[in-house]
């Protein structure tokens, strides 16, 4: 019997509209084919425009179709010049992900032979990684509501049991999952900096309570400042790394970098009801109505919406799909042949999308 599963669009600002609309069409044209399952859309506005022009950057009623779709694909969000009064970013993905607890930040680093990079890989390795970010609570805690006076500014850092150990469940559970895949060796990495600061070594101390409850998966820890090192140095070692919000960050970002920037870099923001999926760049104004930005990290981002529901409602036919993207989309970047500008090519956004639609149906 097919399966229906509702999708809640949020388009963004800036180029996210350009990148959308040829994401939304290839989701359309894969289901159409499936006789397992169906996608409907459903478009919520929200976003710094919207802010600027309501004085909402995420109304109610776009939160209430958040809440009851399958699946929400959000487009990049924030404008540089559109603030809240008290000049923090407009930002309702942040916010999407604290009203639904959206606890893991999933950020995948794959570079396969071909892609461009700014490491030349050693013969015969490739890398394959995910970064899971908390991304609830840690330094973003208190995100616009920090203390502020003449002399000092302060922020709150909280890490929580209750928070943790829902994402170290959720990344042993990864772990075994890629491992079963092909994908991975079944290892946990636990990136903190429990050397310094007690919130951090109670968060490597339900680390290892979790980890000693999963013998069929191996574990280790690295020092936040020690895993951005060796992310450069030897990024085809990990498989899966776990760590608080803020570090995450920084890293997911390094980690885009190695895959040739952020247009490459796609995520997902899970929890155990909801998940956003988007990618990680910005809404890049300076281009917004050229027809030029990149849409891979877009349809990336939908390929893991496609894995994600597959696994949350065990069809096989949406996880094949799901893989079907990737790697037709892994197959363009790597044959170098259809490149947007942003990776030294020419191609407008939907000649690239376009090349990744002619890919899925000649594999």
């Amino acid at each position: 019997m097919s399966q229906n599963f509702s999708v809640a669009v949020f388009e963004g600002d800036g180029i996210g509209p350009e990148i959308t609309g040829p994401t939304v069409d290839i989701l359309k044209a894969i289901a159409a084919e499936s006789n397992s399952y169906g996608l409907t859309f459903a478009h919520a506005p929200a976003g710094a425009a919207h802010y600027a022009k309501t004085g909402e950057s995420l109304p109610e009623q776009s939160m209430k179709v958040a809440r009851e779709s399958d699946a929400i694909l959000l487009s990049a969000m924030g404008l540089p010049d559109v603030r809240y009064p008290d000049g923090t970013e407009i930002s309702p993905q942040i916010d999407l992900r604290k009203a639904l607890t959206l606890f893991a930040g999933v950020r995948p680093v794959t570079v396969k032979p071909g892609q461009p990079s700014p490491l030349t890989l050693p013969p015969g390795k490739q890398i394959d990684f995910v970064l899971i970010r908390e991304s609830t609570e840690g330094l973003f805690y208190t995100q616009g509501r920090g203390e502020v006076s003449e002399n000092e500014a302060r922020e709150t850092l909280l890490i929580t049991r209750d928070i943790s150990e829902k994402l170290f469940r959720f990344a042993f559970d990864l772990a075994a999952t890629r491992k079963a895949a092909g994908r991975g060796r079944g290892h946990v990495t636990c990136v903190d900096k429990a050397n310094v600061f007690r919130a951090f070594a109670f968060f490597r101390d339900l680390f290892d309570k979790e980890a000693g409850r999963r013998s069929d998966l191996t574990s280790d820890h690295a020092y936040v400042d020690a895993m951005a090192l060796w992310m450069v140095q030897r990024p085809w070692d990990f498989d899966v790394l776990v760590t608080e919000n803020m570090f995450g960050d920084i890293l997911s970002d390094l980690g885009a970098g190695l895959m040739g920037g952020l247009g490459l870099a796609p995520s997902a923001d899970i929890g155990l009801d909801h998940a956003v999926f988007q990618p990680c760049h910005g809404s890049a104004p300076d281009i917004a109505g050229q027809g030029v930005a990149n849409p891979f990290a877009m349809i990336l981002s939908a390929a893991m919406m496609l894995d994600w529901l597959g696994v949350k409602h065990d069809n096989l036919a949406l996880r094949s799909d799901g893989q079907r993207l990737r790697e037709a989309t892994e197959a363009v970047v790597g044959s170098g042949a259809v490149l947007t500008r942003d990776l030294g090519g020419r191609a407008t956004t939907q000649e690239a999308a376009d090349a990744v639609k002619a890919q899925l149906w000649s594999q």
